[in-house]
């Protein structure tokens, strides 16, 4: 029961933190970010921002440092639109998943064109 609801929490703190990151934030190092996942700690405490960004290695640590200087704005937007006990201190981190799917896809087509 308790999965379930994390479940739901991580889902609805995405979706804020997704909003909030398209609409609201201004900072010109936070290039084109998309919030793939978040996985809270059990007691609601800590919550790790999965983010893929679309661009080369300097354009994803421009939008990570803008992202980790955007901390305070992103959790205040979090604790007002979720009621939460406690608030989760986030934390971002690189979702290197479409680059590794690329580099696999890379592969295949080259391995199947021998």
């Amino acid at each position: 029961m308790a999965s379930d609801r994390l479940r739901r929490v991580d889902e609805a703190i995405r979706q804020v933190l997704s909003d909030s990151v398209t609409q609201d934030l201004k900072d010109p190092r936070v290039g084109f970010v998309t919030v793939t996942a978040v996985k809270t700690s059990p007691d609601l405490r800590h919550a790790r921002v999965h983010v893929s960004v679309l661009g080369d290695a300097d354009a994803r640590e421009a939008s990570l440092a803008g992202l980790r200087s955007a901390h305070g704005f992103l959790q205040r937007q979090v604790a007002r639109q979720l009621r939460l006990k406690h608030t989760p201190t986030l934390d971002f981190a690189l979702d290197e998943t479409p680059e590794r799917a690329q580099r696999l896809t890379e592969l295949i087509d080259r391995e199947a064109g021998e």
